[in-house]
Formats: structure tokens, C-alpha cells, sequence
């Protein structure tokens, strides 16, 4: 973490690499002022919290300001497309809707590396923070695999249909399961979060909606299992050995 107004500010401009910046609100100083405008610019994430809420996070002078620094470096989705094609391959993405729980992030993390997608997907809010938990979660995955942070997954996922990338959502309620689906071709699965699954604007976005087969009592799978499932048919499909 970095504390301090005039701290995290410099952090911003140096292009160090931002997970999110909490402020205190109600304050209203030239410094804060100065702060928001640069976090805006910056296009970093940040939220106004109760003061109480930066006390929690640390027992330091904050003086009103925490920023949280990324354990990655995030990837440009643009350039990781362009290189896929320019090298005859067809794209392989996760795109992650907001899960919060730190252990299932990097679980799914660790996953996408193990099984050679291009990239996972996330959104600038709304996800688990990448910590170093994360990291320690996907068994250093993080370290290996391009993560690329988008302002609106919605509109990454309209281009990602436009650029021939078929979006497949894994949710329970598809028509189809995912051992249905031709799955060998340019594609995309997303996830959702834990509480309510994929978000209802995603869903619509999705070329095909795939359920995972259940037998017993419980009718939800954990959603890092569930993308292991998904991703791994697609792999079979695809004849990766």
C-alpha cells in the first residue's frame, strides 16, 4: 500500500501499476481535488470510503488517502488479439464478472495459466482485488498470465464477437450444456460472481448459454470448478495435447 495524498498522486504519474485508490470522504482539500482529477485522467480505479474504513485498512498516517498497488501487470486485450491472429491462432479467453472472494480468483488463475488461454478478462470494479493473497492463491499463476483489465466488460465482450470470438457463458441457466456446444472455435467462456452468477447484461451479450450437468441436491457448482469444467471441455474439443 502507498499512504498519503501527494504520494499516491506521484505513484499515478510515474505509471506504477494501480489496483484501486480509496479516499476518504467528505474531504475536500486542493490536494483531494488534485487527487481526483488525476485518478480520473488516470482511468484508475478508485472509491470514497468512511474514514473508518481506511483505519481498518491501515494504522498509518493516511491522511485521508490509501492506495492499493496491482500485484500484475495488466495486459492491453488490443495488442494480445492482434498478436493471436498475426500468429495464425485462434483466441482463448476467461472472462471473470464479478467474483470477490480472493482464493476463487486466484484458483480460477491458476487454471487459465495450467490450461494455455491467452488472457483472463476482468473488469476495473466490482472484482477481487489482485493482492499478493491472489497471487499466493494461483500458485504464482498470476506471474505468467496476461490479466487485461477493461473499463466495460459488456463492451470488450461486443468487440470480442465482432473480432469472430464466440462468448460462451457458463451458467445453470443454459438450455445446452457445455458438452453440447461446439466449442473448437475462437472463444470466450465467462464466469460470474458467487452470490447471483453472471450479470444480466452479459448474458444477454452471450452467443450461447451452457449448463454444467447436475445430479445431486445442491444445483451450483463453485465457480472456479465450474470454469475448470467448461475450459477443459473446449480443450478436449480442441484436440490440445
Amino acid at each position: 500500500m502507498i499512504f498519503g495524498t501527494r504520494a499516491v498522486i506521484e505513484a499515478i504519474k510515474a505509471g506504477r501499476e494501480i489496483e484501486k485508490v480509496f479516499i476518504q470522504a467528505g474531504l475536500t482539500n486542493d490536494l483531494i481535488k488534485e487527487l481526483i482529477q488525476v485518478v480520473r485522467t488516470n482511468r484508475v480505479p478508485f472509491t470514497f470510503v468512511p474514514q473508518q474504513k481506511l483505519n481498518r485498512l491501515s494504522t498509518k498516517n493516511h491522511q485521508g488517502v490509501i492506495c492499493m498497488m496491482a500485484t500484475v501487470q495488466y495486459a492491453d486485450l488490443e495488442n494480445i488479439i492482434d498478436k493471436i491472429f498475426n500468429e495464425g491462432r485462434e483466441p482463448f479467453f476467461l472472462i471473470v464478472d464479478r467474483v470477490t472472494d480472493v482464493r476463487n480468483f486466484g484458483a480460477l488463475a491458476r487454471t487459465v495459466e495450467c490450461a494455455g488461454l491467452d488472457a483472463i478478462i476482468i473488469a476495473d470494479a466490482g472484482n477481487s482485488p489482485l493482492t499478493g493473497d491472489a497471487m499466493k492463491t494461483s500458485a504464482g499463476a498470476l506471474n505468467h498470465l496476461p490479466v487485461c483489465r477493461v473499463k466495460d466488460v459488456r463492451k470488450t465482450i461486443q468487440h470480442l464477437k465482432e473480432s469472430g470470438v464466440q462468448i460462451i457463458a457458463a451458467t445453470e441457466k443454459g438450455d445446452k450444456t457445455i458438452f453440447e456446444l461446439d466449442l473448437n472455435v475462437p472463444l470466450a467462456i465467462v464466469v460470474g460472481s458467487e452470490e447471483d452468477g453472471i450479470s444480466p447484461q452479459l448474458l444477454k451479450e452471450a452467443d450461447h448459454l451452457a449448463k454444467i450437468p447436475m445430479r445431486g441436491v445442491i444445483g451450483s457448482l463453485n465457480v472456479s470448478v465450474a470454469a475448470g469444467i467448461s475450459i477443459y471441455e473446449a480443450i478436449r474439443q480442441k484436440g490440445y495435447k
